[in-house]
């Protein structure tokens, strides 16, 4: 699926990913390959995405995510 991560400032990354765990409001939540349509807002935290096997992460301090269709787009501040 596609991972697509920006800020007001710049786009901090965009490219597949095998999945994605994203700070939510009531708690951590991870998204996978074939995942529902959601639209959640995020809090302080971090979005840890696996590429290629290895593990990457980007603290936060919150922001929205829309998933749909295997592309996960996540808006931060």
């Amino acid at each position: 699926m596609i991972l697509k991560i920006i800020s007001t400032e710049d786009v901090l990354f965009d490219g597949e990913v095998e999945a994605v765990t994203l700070p939510g409001q009531k708690g951590s939540f991870t998204v996978l390959n074939n995942h529902a349509s959601i639209v959640s807002s995020l809090v302080a935290g971090s979005i840890v995405y696996d590429v290629a096997g290895e593990k990457k992460s980007i603290a936060v301090d919150g922001g929205l995510v829309d998933v749909d269709k295997n592309v996960v787009s996540v808006c931060i501040y």
